[in-house]
């Protein structure tokens, strides 16, 4: 991981999860579009350096380190070498996720409990590692990463729904806890990314691929949402937003 300079007090430094491609690239991208430091965490550090290189070409401040969000000890490292290159953590993105479509009676349960480790408790690991710092230095801001399937459940997507209603409780149960850290949920629509590229049944998958690409967010547009969130006044918690495609219902 390389170095960069301190920020200043007015940007946050902001930390996002799942950023090597989807919505955490496009909200990586505008955040440092807008001035904000922002430091990478996925599996595929390669493309993480690749991202890196574009947002520092164009002015950007970025840096990357490998995360696996699965594991609370690469979450943490993860934190220490944001801490190391700026000093303080302002802002969290939990947004690592994994959505393998399949009907229950399926029993794809590999990737029922990959849902669970990533979605649930990969959101967890990045809260464990971020919140007493912000509660030491007196302000933070984490923002998860939901979906409408954490309000409404379709078939083929009954475990990644459970993953997603359950973040939606952890967010509220924290924003309620905590008046110095705030706590943002967002919730997206279909949206252009990998998110159903990799496992579950073929049909499902096949099938919101073609919704998606029919109907689908960029991924911009969800990042534009985050954006708006954290740079509201620290005396407004945008507790959660949802943004979906116009047509879709």
């Amino acid at each position: 991981m390389t170095t960069t300079a301190t920020t200043t007090p007015e940007l946050g430094v902001i930390l996002i999860t799942g950023a090597s491609s989807g919505i955490g690239e496009a909200t990586a991208r505008h955040l440092a579009s807008i001035g904000h430091p922002v430091v990478l965490g996925a599996r595929r550090t390669d493309r993480l350096g690749t991202i890196v290189d574009e947002i520092r070409n164009l002015g950007g401040r970025a840096d990357y380190a490998q995360l696996d969000v699965t594991d609370l000890a690469s979450v943490r490292s993860f934190v220490d070498a944001a801490l190391e290159l700026h000093d303080r953590i302002d802002v969290l993105v939990n947004n690592a996720g994994v959505m393998p479509l399949s009907k229950v009676n399926a029993l794809h349960v590999d990737e029922w409990n990959q849902m669970i480790d990533v979605n649930l408790r990969g959101t967890l690991h990045g809260i464990a590692a971020v919140l007493p710092l912000m509660e030491a230095q007196g302000h933070g801001h984490i923002i998860n990463v939901a979906s409408v399937s954490g309000h409404r459940v379709d078939p083929t997507a009954a475990v990644y729904s459970a993953t997603k209603f359950a973040v939606r409780a952890l967010s509220e149960g924290l924003r309620q806890e905590s008046t110095v850290v705030r706590v943002t949920i967002i919730s997206p629509g279909l949206t252009v990314s990998e998110l159903a590229d990799h496992g579950g049944e073929t049909a499902s998958q096949t099938a919101a691929r073609d919704a998606t690409a029919q109907l689908g967010l960029p991924a911009s547009a969800v990042a534009e949402a985050i954006g708006y969130a954290i740079t509201q006044p620290a005396s407004v918690d945008v507790n959660e937003i949802i943004v979906r495609p116009t047509r879709q219902g």
